[in-house]
C-alpha cells in the first residue's frame, strides 16, 4: 500500500505543483490502484510517473471545484485508449453524474469499459467488500465536500510450519484448511485444530484522505488512529485568516487534528504557490511543533503505508 501524489498544489497549476491528484497503490493488497480528485492535468502527471491508468479502478472524488475534478473526463477518455477495460467506478457529491455525463457526451466520447457513478447521499460506508472498507464523511467548505477513510481489514495470522514440521504434517492441502481455521484429521487418527498453529491476525491500515476543509470534528472521526492522514495545508500559520474566509485549513491546524486524532504520520497537501523553497521548508516546521511525524508532498512523491 503506497501513496502516490500526482498533484499537490492549491487553486490552479503551478510550475512547480500540478492540482490536486492522488494514487493509492494497491497493487499487491488486489492488483489495482485507486485515485483521489482529478484535477487539470491528471492524465500528463500519470504519463511523467510509474503509474498505469490501464489498473485504476475506482476514483474517489472530495468535492467538485474545478483543481480537484477539471481532469476528469481527459482521464476517462485515456483510460480506453491505454488498455482500461475493466469496470471503473467514480464516487463523489451530487451533481458528479451530471458533470461526467454532460462532458462525455457532448464530446462524444466512446468508452471500451463500464463506467459507473455513485453520487454520495449521506455520511456511511461507501464501498466494502472481503478486503476494505471506504467510509465517507462531510466536511467543511464552500461547497459539499466529503473525506474518505480507507480502511485495510485484518489479514489472517501466519501458519505455524515449525509446529506443524514437528508433528510430521508435511506441505499440502491439510495446510490450507488449517490457515483457515478448520479442524483436520490426520491418516493416523490424531485431530488438529486450525487456531492451534494460526499466529495472530495481523492488523490492516487505515488512511484518511481528506478533501478541501476548515477544521471540523468529521476530519478528527475520519482520521481517528489512521496511519497516514493526508490533509490539506493550504496556508502557513501567518495566513489563518485567509484559511478561514476561504474555508480552508493552516499546517498548524492539520498537524492539531492529526495529533488530536492519534495519526501517525501526517502528509500534508494542496498547498498554496505563495509556498517554495525556504517558505515550504517553514510550513514542515510549523506542523512538526504539534505533530513530529509530519511531511509536506510534492509532486511525483511517495510513501509506503508500513503495518503496525
Amino acid at each position: 500500500m503506497e501513496l502516490y501524489f500526482l498533484g499537490t498544489g492549491a487553486g490552479m497549476p503551478a510550475r512547480h505543483r500540478n492540482v490536486t491528484s492522488i494514487v493509492l497503490n494497491l497493487l499487491p493488497e488486489r492488483g489495482t490502484i485507486w485515485l483521489f480528485d482529478c484535477g487539470e492535468g491528471t492524465q500528463h502527471q500519470i504519463l511523467r510517473s510509474p503509474v498505469k491508468l490501464s489498473k485504476s479502478e475506482k476514483m474517489f472524488i472530495t468535492h467538485l471545484h474545478g483543481d480537484h475534478l477539471f481532469g476528469l473526463p481527459g482521464l476517462l477518455s485515456s483510460r480506453s485508449y491505454q488498455g482500461g477495460d475493466t469496470p471503473f467506478v467514480i464516487y463523489g457529491p451530487k451533481g458528479l453524474k451530471a458533470f461526467v455525463d454532460t462532458s462525455l457526451g457532448l464530446s462524444q466520447v466512446h468508452l471500451d469499459y463500464e463506467l459507473v457513478v455513485h453520487e454520495i447521499e449521506e455520511d456511511g460506508v461507501v464501498f466494502e467488500d472481503a478486503n476494505f472498507r471506504v467510509e465517507a464523511a462531510s466536511l467543511e467548505h464552500r461547497i459539499e465536500c466529503f473525506g474518505y477513510r480507507i480502511i485495510e481489514k485484518d489479514l489472517p495470522g501466519k501458519l505455524q510450519l515449525d509446529k506443524l514440521r514437528e508433528l510430521g504434517v508435511t506441505a499440502g492441502p491439510l495446510y490450507g484448511r488449517l490457515k483457515q481455521g478448520h479442524t483436520v484429521l490426520l491418516e493416523d487418527g490424531r485431530e488438529l485444530k486450525g487456531d492451534q498453529f494460526v499466529g495472530p491476525s495481523i492488523k490492516g491500515r487505515i488512511v484518511t484522505i481528506l478533501g478541501d476543509t476548515k477544521p471540523c470534528s468529521n476530519s478528527s472521526l475520519l482520521a481517528a488512529d489512521a496511519d497516514v492522514l493526508v490533509h490539506e495545508a493550504t496556508f502557513g500559520a501567518e495566513r489563518a485568516d485567509l484559511a478561514d474566509a476561504y474555508d480552508h485549513s493552516t499546517t498548524e491546524q492539520a498537524a492539531l487534528t492529526a495529533k488530536e486524532a492519534g495519526v501517525k504520520t501526517l502528509i500534508m497537501t494542496h498547498i498554496s504557490s505563495r509556498y517554495q523553497g525556504e517558505g515550504a521548508e517553514q510550513l514542515v516546521q510549523e506542523a512538526r511543533a504539534h505533530h513530529a511525524d509530519s511531511w509536506l508532498a510534492e509532486d511525483f512523491w511517495s510513501y509506503t503505508v508500513p503495518r503496525k
